[in-house]
């Protein structure tokens, strides 16, 4: 599913930056380690209202984690009933039985109107909670059927990489789940926050929840991957220019056939394909961050024109450039719409 934008808080009300991570027998240290990284770290930049973040446990036991480990979880019970958004990072193993207590407590959190958030197996919580029936929903493509069969309420997407459907959003497998933190953040801080937190991270800032989990083509070798990699940062410096198949072989030193074939094998998509995808999510960060006119931002992201800006904008993202930037702007900014949105 293309990026659709948030709509959860009107600007009078205060949004709930309150953040809890369950944390369970069996806890996947790898998802909750992405979910305390990207929500419980300070962050100066971001200013006073950065989230505030929480581990809750609802397990009355000692409780183990993945690569023998024990934890403790520091928050409480009345820190979920405060909470914002609750996520459950992975789960124990898709025929592991759900709590009932955890079950009752999402369910309340949810009619709260917490924001509800699963990380790979957590969708089977989500799931055992009743909360994904009649909607769409992901996890790890390996466990994408037995989630389908087990809970036929739920539409399975197996191969996206999350779904943000409003209030419950869900990913794939684990490095998804630093997408969908990521894309949390963009939607509550916008794009330069974000974009600041991936760097943090040592990782591309975005990539659409409708991106496909898996490439079944073989990784290209190390030193063609290298080649296409600085290609891929040649690219990104200098949107604007006419970029073809034809020249961007010969500045990889491929035929062109060989390049696409490599090309896709290393990212996924066709190089005209990505390099769409590129101009775009730098015309989304342009409209956030800057008060340039939709004619100028066509020019400096290779699209051409405020024409077909809209056009591509709204087939991907499923909002006009002036809308998303009435939402989006980075706030005190004077905006500009210069042709229109």
């Amino acid at each position: 599913m293309a990026f659709m934008p948030n709509f959860r808080h009107t600007p009078s009300q205060e949004p709930n930056r309150r953040v809890v991570s369950l944390a369970y027998d069996g806890l996947c240290t790898f998802e909750f380690g992405i979910t305390a990284e990207i929500f419980g770290l300070s962050r100066p930049e971001a200013g006073p209202n950065w989230y505030r973040f929480e581990s809750v446990a609802l397990e009355d036991k000692s409780l183990r984690a993945c690569g023998g480990l024990m934890v403790a979880a520091t928050g409480s019970a009345e820190d979920l009933h405060q909470a914002g958004t609750v996520i459950v990072p992975g789960w124990r193993g898709a025929e592991a039985p759900v709590p009932q207590r955890i079950c009752d407590e999402l369910v309340l959190a949810h009619k709260r109107g917490a924001r509800i958030v699963s990380i790979c197996g957590g969708a089977f919580v989500l799931a055992a909670a009743g909360l994904l029936d009649g909607r769409r929903a992901t996890t790890h493509w390996q466990f994408a059927k037995t989630l389908a069969e087990r809970h036929p309420a739920i539409e399975v997407e197996a191969d996206r990489l999350y779904i943000d459907d409003g209030d419950i959003l869900t990913s794939a497998g684990s490095s998804a789940g630093i997408d969908l933190c990521l894309h949390i953040v963009r939607s509550d801080f916008g794009a330069r926050i974000a974009n600041s937190v991936a760097r943090r991270l040592v990782m591309y800032s975005h990539r659409q929840g409708g991106q496909a989990q898996f490439v079944e083509q073989p990784i290209p070798a190390e030193y063609e991957a290298h080649r296409l990699s600085s290609l891929l940062d040649h690219v990104r410096a200098d949107l604007a220019a006419p970029h073809s198949i034809a020249s961007l072989a010969g500045k990889a030193g491929m035929s062109p056939r060989t390049f696409q074939r490599r090309f896709r094998s290393l990212t996924g998509l066709p190089p005209l394909k990505w390099i769409l995808k590129e101009r775009l999510e730098c015309s989304r960060m342009l409209l956030e961050t800057s008060s340039a006119p939709l004619d100028g931002i066509a020019l400096a992201t290779g699209l051409g024109s405020a024409e077909n800006l809209r056009l591509q904008f709204v087939q991907t993202y499923g909002v006009s450039p002036l809308n998303y930037r009435k939402q989006f702007a980075t706030p005190g900014m004077r905006l500009i719409a210069g042709s229109g949105g």
